[in-house]
């Protein structure tokens, strides 16, 4: 099995101070459910490649649409990847084929939560990477999508946001009444009453930061929303992300996911399930990419494996 990182931006990453002139940024999209590296980046000089994938191979490059895309004398891009090979021709895009895990572990749980606290076989609790590499006592990592994903929880504060247009509504916090009851609620314990007055502040001031930005930008966000599944709704996070890691500086770490790479059947080829996945994740790769493009800027894009070699049923 493969899994695989794309990196678009500078070379090395520097998670810099809060007082750096010029910090870096890291971006993590994790595609969850383990995604297939060998159509996403062809290997089209190996005759293995179709011997072992007699419905599934993506067709070696010949310069239509219904071929790989030609990086080099290796490997290619699948054609629904198309919008990141100007990235590829700037040498800002580069991927890491056949790596994984140094066990090999078929539970997607499993795979995810080692790769989420960066300790391979340790199957107890532990802090995500991201939230140690964050640190500090206030929010430096920003969550969009996930409620508490596994690599931002620990010790150090996290910024989390809703998935999709949830982002952008406070719910019962906006109703006075209503949160002065839940803070009374939370009055007697002040870990519990500093954490949610904590948490309400930063939904309350998220919302009223991506509705203006919604506002200025009504029309490009309806597009958006009309669209139905994970493409859709990676894009919308994407453009949350970025409105708020923007706005706000200090925010240097930010975290994306998307679901539906479990691609067990109906994988398809050229066409099918995994190109329509892979067409979205492009579009959204490269919105990113449009925002973060600073010295020092990462975008990684991992999953927790891969699918196997051969086609199975």
């Amino acid at each position: 099995a493969l899994s695989w990182a794309a990196l678009l931006g500078g070379a090395t990453h520097r998670l810099a101070s809060a007082q750096d002139a010029s910090p870096g940024r890291l971006v993590v999209v994790f595609l969850r459910g383990a995604y297939d590296g060998l159509s996403a980046f062809v290997p089209h000089a190996d005759p293995n490649y179709t011997q072992l994938r007699r419905a599934t191979a993506i067709p070696a490059p010949d310069g239509t649409a219904q071929t790989a895309l030609k990086l080099d004398n290796t490997f290619a891009l699948h054609p629904a990847l198309a919008p990141l090979l100007p990235l590829w021709q700037q040498g800002v895009l580069a991927f890491v084929p056949a790596s994984g895990l140094p066990g090999a572990v078929r539970s997607h749980f499993e795979a995810q939560h080692y790769w989420e606290i960066g300790q391979p076989g340790k199957n107890s609790a532990g802090n995500g990477w991201l939230n140690t590499l964050a640190g500090g006592s206030t929010p430096r990592a920003l969550g969009v999508g996930e409620a508490n994903p596994e690599i931002l929880r620990g010790a150090a504060p996290v910024k989390l946001v809703a998935r999709g247009q949830a982002a952008t509504r406070t719910g019962v916090l906006a109703n006075d009444r209503a949160r002065q009851a839940l803070m009374d609620l939370y009055a007697g314990s002040d870990t519990l009453g500093g954490a949610f007055q904590q948490g309400a502040d930063s939904r309350m001031d998220t919302a009223r930061t991506l509705e203006q930005a919604t506002m200025m930008a009504a029309s490009e966000m309806q597009a958006a929303d009309n669209g139905a599944g994970n493409v859709a709704g990676l894009r919308l996070d994407v453009r949350h992300l970025a409105t708020l890691m923007r706005q706000d500086r200090s925010l240097r770490v930010g975290f994306l996911s998307a679901g539906g790479w479990d691609t067990h059947a109906n994988q398809g080829g050229v066409s099918g399930t995994l190109a329509n996945n892979l067409g979205n994740l492009a579009q959204a790769l490269v919105a990113l990419r449009a925002e973060f493009t600073q010295p020092g800027d990462v975008i990684a894009v991992v999953s927790e494996f891969g699918r196997t070699a051969a086609e199975n049923g």
